[in-house]
């Protein structure tokens, strides 16, 4: 999906995924954090962060935190879910496009990676390779199911993940309808 198609979905329905009002969306973020770890982490880059639920659970464990989401609706509501903690922002960002330098301890891709379009895909993995601080991690949740929109699939998505040659698969949950992986990067 392009950019203007996130977009035109939050601005007709708001909570489009219903990260809010779903209880196994709620569930699923809490194992997304809860596979984060409890920090403190010196800096965090969520990529596609939508309504910035999972940012704003990382936020207090963060001391820079960098939410990013291609629509601009989306970002204004991160941003605001944000605002209670002064090293935590939301930016529009398309990827790999966007992406933002430096070195982040913590990477977060919850349902993005499986919308770009394979050149995208493959630049936004080797942009992993140098971003991934040395120790850090990358936690990466899909939804399983199929839909026309989607490049590829989850189980893609990760194995592409664990090929990186800087990434260790270290946990695996798969779930009914999600898979979550966490990767650590060599020390």
């Amino acid at each position: 999906m392009s950019a203007a198609t996130f977009e035109a979905r939050y601005r007709a329905e708001g909570d489009p995924w219903r990260t809010l009002s779903d209880p196994a969306e709620r569930a699923k973020a809490e194992a997304v954090l809860s596979a984060c770890g409890d920090g403190p982490f010196a800096s965090v880059v969520d990529l596609g962060a939508g309504l910035g639920v999972l940012a704003a659970g990382l936020a207090s464990r963060s001391r820079r935190l960098l939410a990013l989401d291609a629509a601009p609706t989306a970002v204004a509501a991160a941003a605001a879910r944000l605002a209670p903690w002064p090293g935590a922002r939301a930016a529009v960002a398309v990827l790999p496009d966007d992406l933002p330098g430096g070195i982040f301890d913590l990477v977060v891709a919850s349902e993005v990676l499986y919308y770009l379009a394979p050149v995208a895909f493959a630049a936004t993995l080797r942009w992993l390779d140098d971003a991934v601080a040395a120790a850090g991690r990358v936690v990466a949740v899909h939804w399983t199911g199929s839909a026309p929109d989607l490049q590829r699939s989850a189980d893609d998505v990760h194995a592409a993940l664990a090929g990186r040659p800087r990434l260790t698969r270290i946990a695996t949950t798969r779930a009914d309808t999600y898979r979550l992986d966490v990767l650590a990067a060599d020390a």
